[in-house]
């Protein structure tokens, strides 16, 4: 049996993959990692933006109701 030129290039192709396969995850792993990382660290920008807004309203609300009782008194 004789080895074709598309089975001699299909076999460089498998080799070549086999040898950067570690490489390849490794890559991955960190843009992935860097990736949740940026995620996590923007979620937790909104999050305390919108928890800032939220504190602001509850202060608002606070005032008037004090401004309502004093004016009750």
């Amino acid at each position: 049996m004789t080895d074709t030129p598309n089975d001699f290039t299909s076999d460089i192709r498998d080799r070549i993959k086999q040898l950067t396969k570690p490489l390849v995850d490794s890559l991955d792993a960190k843009l992935r990692d860097q990736v949740d990382a940026r995620v996590d660290q923007r979620v937790e920008e909104i999050v305390r933006d919108r928890f800032a807004t939220l504190e602001r309203a509850i202060a608002d609300l606070d005032r008037a109701v004090r401004a309502l009782e004093e004016r009750l008194d």
